[in-house]
């Protein structure tokens, strides 16, 4: 009879023992399927902000798109060209159509290029290059209708000036041409007195919307 008792008790313990696996194993596969189903939501809730992240970036382009640059160029007494009508300034991803060349203004990529005396051999993306006059920059750009003599003698002044960079445009009006935001004028070579004028009043000038911002640490060639 006690043998009995015993092997009922070890029974009952063994039973208990299976329960408490089951429960234990319940438990393991209902920790897994939470686990499981709170990655799958925190999934969800990455990829919405992606998309939500992504629609406001695209709106946000669309918007400065909506700004753009109008106006037209009204001639100075002093030969000095200036855009009247609206510059938007929105840092965009998207290319920028400017109604001049060289653009003086408008939407521009967030990075500038680098305009401490910069002199680039290949041209520069205008995007980049608007975002330097935005700092106050004066840009100098030339053709292959610039004598090679007047780009060595520019390029050499432009490399003792700081807030200045210097690139080709081939597809400017004139031969050598400078810019600054919302200004712009030609000039027949090197040694035309208006380079020191122009360089004079509008490196740093008045017209510089962020006086002081940097010309360094942008893009560079």
């Amino acid at each position: 009879m006690g043998s009995a008792k015993n092997t009922s008790t070890a029974s009952r313990q063994a039973r208990i023992e299976e329960l408490r696996r089951a429960e234990r194993n319940r438990e393991r596969r209902n920790r897994i399927l939470v686990i499981a189903a709170s990655t799958v939501v925190v999934a969800g809730l990455v990829a919405g902000g992606v998309v939500l992240v992504k629609s406001q970036s695209d709106k946000k382009d669309t918007a400065s798109d909506s700004k753009a640059t109008s106006g037209h160029f009204v001639t100075g007494t002093d030969g000095v060209k200036t855009w009247k009508g609206s510059l938007a300034r929105n840092h965009v991803t998207k290319t920028v159509s400017y109604p001049m060349e060289p653009p003086v203004g408008g939407d521009h990529n967030q990075v500038w290029m680098n305009c401490n005396g910069d002199v680039y051999a290949k041209a520069v993306d205008n995007m980049n290059a608007v975002h330097s006059l935005e700092h106050g920059a004066v840009w100098i750009t030339y053709n292959s209708k610039a004598p090679e003599a007047d780009v060595k003698a520019l390029a050499a002044k432009v490399k003792k000036t700081p807030y200045t960079l210097m690139s080709p445009v081939e597809d400017q009006k004139d031969p050598i041409m400078l810019s600054a935001w919302g200004k712009q004028r030609a000039v027949t070579g090197a040694s035309d007195k208006n380079v020191d004028a122009f360089l004079s009043e509008f490196v740093q000038g008045k017209q510089t919307p962020e006086p002081g911002a940097a010309c360094t640490n942008g893009l560079a060639q």
